[in-house]
């Protein structure tokens, strides 16, 4: 037993040597050769490359580090507190006629009904939904050349009357002619969604006393070119003021020929 440890040694050694040595290789591979040459094709010197290899920088040696050259969007900056409730709860619907009368009556018509199909109808909407889309237009989060330079005249209590009064306006009857019988896909979507692809049911928000949050529009009786076009707007990002992205994620993943089943529902007076 004595004379078998000297002769063990040699081979501990060289076993040692062997696997420090791999491990040097794989460093000097992993961490140094082959970034360099990976750095080289994606425009990168090569103290950067070994830099993103090791985890000190950011980003991926193989390749250039993405640039987002879209410009800065605010999210909405709506909170429903106490105060902004009572400003609310203490509008004054004479003061928003008259404001009406004054800035919104050529787009948006007296009693809230548009005559242009590209602008919203407002009658019957509730004094919350109005309010934050005119403060988002006001504060940036929505974006429009004509709203966005109304909006920013006006403080929180003339944004109040306006959403009191366009919410008292009655809503139109649905024409009977334009009740036809709607497409079974379409109301699946909007009754039960579509789990399969993540797509919650429209009416658990859309549909008048569903619960949804305090600032979800009514959709029943809207113009048709109005929500194709918004949906458009939320499926390419390009409108950011809906809250958590709910509508971003959910028209990102609706067809075409659903955006458009969709509005004519809601265009019909459907609830």
């Amino acid at each position: 037993m004595a004379d078998s440890k000297p002769l063990d040694q040699p081979w501990r050694i060289w076993a040692s040597i062997v696997v420090v040595g791999i491990l040097l290789v794989g460093v000097l591979l992993g961490m140094i050769f082959i970034p360099v040459v990976q750095g080289r094709s994606a425009g990168l010197d090569a103290f950067t490359a070994i830099c993103r290899a090791i985890g000190i920088l950011p980003g991926s040696p193989a390749q250039p580090q993405p640039f987002d050259r879209a410009p800065p969007s605010p999210v909405s900056q709506v909170t429903w507190t106490p105060q902004i409730l009572q400003v609310l709860a203490n509008a004054n619907t004479e003061r928003g006629r008259a404001k009406v009368m004054e800035l919104c009556v050529a787009c948006h018509g007296e009693h809230g009904i548009s005559a242009d199909p590209v602008n919203p109808h407002l009658n019957g909407q509730s004094g919350a939904a109005i309010y934050k889309q005119l403060y988002d237009y006001r504060t940036g989060s929505r974006v429009n050349p004509l709203m966005s330079g109304i909006a920013k005249g006006l403080d929180e209590s003339v944004i109040a009357d306006l959403a009191a009064y366009y919410a008292g306006q009655p809503k139109r009857n649905p024409n009977p002619t334009t009740l036809a019988d709607p497409n079974p896909a379409i109301v699946r979507l909007i009754e039960l969604g579509d789990p399969n692809r993540g797509l919650p049911p429209c009416a658990s928000c859309h549909r008048p006393g569903s619960g949804g949050p305090i600032e979800t529009p009514i959709l029943a009786e809207q113009g048709q070119e109005y929500l194709v076009r918004q949906l458009q707007l939320y499926a390419m990002g390009e409108r950011r003021n809906d809250v958590y992205a709910r509508m971003r994620t959910i028209a990102a993943r609706l067809t075409p020929a659903e955006i458009n089943g969709l509005a004519a529902y809601y265009r019909a007076g459907f609830r």
